[in-house]
This record gives structure tokens, C-alpha cells and sequence, in this order.
């Protein structure tokens, strides 16, 4: 059987902790830890001419070693950038990125000093100015190779002369037209 005693409360024993608060001076104020990030130096060309600018990037990615081209893309107005050789004035490979983040695929270390050369985007002129002057060739081709010339062609009297065209002609024109168009809407997709 088992006994039961009482106890008075000076035999009682209290239960401490199993660590202890340690009691240091330096408790008041909250210890910060401070850590660099990697960054690197860039001097950016823009077409072999430059450097237009010179500044410091930080280095991202899981391992804090993956430039931002993305970001440097969009700052400058470029569609592409290149590993660039400042003494020969030459470009290099295209520095590759992953499209989703934006960070290049090769590694950087950091503390590095990188000439790159930037491509600056496609003007949109020059698409816009082609798909003009198509609908402008084809509208006369029509006029021209119509039996009937139409009322509006007449008022223009665009040539003095009247000559049919043959059909195979103007088929091909149409193809060239929606080649150059196919090509233009391309454009427009890698620009976004």
C-alpha cells in the first residue's frame, strides 16, 4: 500500500526551469546581424558606343549570383544584351536569361566588373510604315487589274494608260503582303 504524508509549504519544492535566463548587459538593446549583398559593377554599352552608363547591380537568385537582365532591359530600353570586350570594341555571346524572372543563366561573382553592350529595341515606324505602303501597292493593283474602273480611281486618274495585269501577279503580291504582315506580328509578340 502506499502511503500518503502531508507536507507544510518549507519543504515544498519549487520547479526552476530547465535553462535558465542568462543575465547579460548587452539584453536591452536587440542584437542585429548585418549582411552584404553581392553586388556587381556594370559599364553598359549601347551598340559599341560608350560606356552610356556605369553602375552597380545586386546580384539575385536562390544563390545571390544571377544579374537582373530583365530589370536592366526594361531601364534602358534594349531588347537584348551582349558580353561586350571594351579594349577590341567587340561583342561577345548574348547573355542567355531565364524570360519568367529575368536572371541570366550563368553565374556572376560578386564584386565583378562586367562590360556588357546593349541592342536598343526596334523602332515601330518601320513595321507600320510597310504595312501602309502594302495596302497602298495592293489598293492599286486592284484598281489596275479590274475590268471596271471604279468611280473614285476615275477622279484620282492615277495613270493615263489602261493595262491589265495578270492574275498570277497580283496572287503574288498578295503573299509577299501577308508574308511582311506575318513578320510584323511576330515583332509585336517579342517586343511584349
Amino acid at each position: 500500500m502506499v502511503e500518503i504524508t502531508e507536507t507544510t509549504e518549507d519543504q515544498t519544492t519549487q520547479t526552476e526551469p530547465l535553462l535558465k535566463k542568462q543575465q547579460d548587459s548587452s539584453s536591452s538593446s536587440p542584437k542585429r546581424v548585418t549582411t552584404k549583398v553581392p553586388e556587381i559593377k556594370i559599364h553598359l554599352y549601347k551598340q559599341g558606343k560608350g560606356p552610356i552608363d556605369i553602375f552597380t547591380s545586386s546580384l539575385g537568385g536562390w544563390d545571390q549570383d544571377q544579374l537582373e537582365v530583365g530589370d536592366i532591359l526594361e531601364k534602358y530600353g534594349l531588347k537584348c544584351l551582349y558580353a561586350f570586350n571594351k579594349t577590341e570594341k567587340t561583342r561577345g555571346v548574348p547573355i542567355r536569361f531565364d524570360p519568367k524572372n529575368g536572371r541570366s543563366v550563368l553565374p556572376y561573382k560578386d564584386g565583378s566588373v562586367v562590360c556588357v553592350d546593349g541592342e536598343p529595341k526596334d523602332s515601330l515606324i518601320k513595321p507600320i510604315t510597310r504595312i501602309l505602303v502594302g495596302v497602298a501597292i495592293l489598293t492599286v493593283l486592284i484598281v489596275l487589274v479590274m475590268k471596271e474602273t471604279p468611280g473614285w480611281a476615275k477622279k484620282l486618274n492615277i495613270t493615263g494608260v489602261d493595262f491589265s495585269v495578270p492574275p498570277w501577279v497580283l496572287a503574288c503580291v498578295v503573299i509577299v503582303f501577308t508574308r511582311l504582315r506575318k513578320r510584323t506580328r511576330d515583332f509585336f509578340t517579342k517586343t511584349r
